[in-house]
């Protein structure tokens, strides 16, 4: 039998998720993912810098850092 990693992106995806597989009475277990603390900081400075519109565009971020 093939076994799905299902990556919830906030609490309210994650607690849909469970109740879907509760009520199709699909077995599941809970594993803690435990990121290193530089990742979790970067992770955090990036939220912030979005919650304060400091965003750049994907075409912008190309044309500015690959060469063409």
């Amino acid at each position: 039998m093939e076994a799905l990693l299902i990556h919830p992106e906030n609490k309210e995806q994650l607690k849909a998720v469970k109740a879907i597989l509760k009520a199709m009475k699909v077995p599941f277990q809970r594993q803690d993912v435990d990121l290193p603390e530089h990742v979790q900081k970067s992770i955090e400075k990036g939220l912030a810098q979005a919650h304060q519109e400091q965003t750049v565009s994907f075409e912008d971020f190309k044309r500015n850092h690959f060469v063409k």
